[in-house]
């Protein structure tokens, strides 16, 4: 999986120094260094994690953008039919007072 490099001797000195005895003290260090081994990510796997990471962000933010995209055709869209029924109802608006005035004017 990994290298990891750990003076096993000097931990194991260590440990007989504090009272093991020297097969606890090599058993501990080898028991350690497999942990550490198994335990311990490759730069390779920390790449690719990273590279998955990544690509899952750029696909997010391509989502986002696509979202963005389809928010602002929709808004656009809104605005035109606004902009219709606001001249519809400003004409509709328009014609009445017309009449009303042309009717006003007959009367006088």
């Amino acid at each position: 999986m990994t290298t990891f490099i750990l003076d096993t001797l000097a931990y194991s000195e260590t440990l007989k120094a504090g009272g093991f005895s020297e097969q606890q003290a090599a058993t501990q260090a080898r028991a350690l260094a497999e942990i550490l081994d198994r335990q311990m990510a490759t730069k390779a796997e920390i790449n690719e994690h990273e590279n998955n990471l990544r690509r899952d962000i750029r696909e997010s933010e391509l989502r986002l953008e696509a979202k963005l995209a389809e928010t602002n055709t929709r808004i656009a869209e809104v605005k035109a039919d606004l902009t219709r029924w606001v001249i519809g109802a400003g004409f509709l608006q328009t014609t009445i007072v017309v009449a009303v005035l042309m009717k006003v004017a007959k009367l006088l």
